[in-house]
């Protein structure tokens, strides 16, 4: 079973969308907030479901679609880390993990 680390990053990323979700509908807010976590929590068991991120063809960084939104992570043996979530209509940034890889 893998552990999940967190990234600030991630953590202010998540916070970030739910403060905007939030000035229309706390309950769908909360109710994003519950979907990041779930799908955070079943990489624990199976921590390489998700997809290699294609703008960086790396085996370890890897991400899980939640709606429109993506969560990137890195699997570094039994360590998860949750690197950053973004909306996928935005062109991915690389350099906003860089200096995380």
């Amino acid at each position: 079973m893998a552990k999940i680390k967190w990234t600030l990053q991630a953590l202010e990323d998540v916070e970030a969308v739910v403060n905007f979700i939030k000035r229309d509908s706390r309950y769908y807010a909360r109710m994003f907030a519950i979907k990041v976590f779930e799908a955070v929590d079943r990489l624990e068991l199976f921590p390489e479901s998700g997809r290699v991120v294609p703008e960086l063809n790396r085996k370890e960084i890897r991400e899980v679609i939640i709606g429109n939104y993506r969560i990137i992570y890195r699997i570094r043996d039994e360590l998860v880390e949750i690197l950053t979530v973004y909306h996928s209509s935005r062109l991915f940034d690389v350099s906003k993990i860089k200096n995380l890889l």
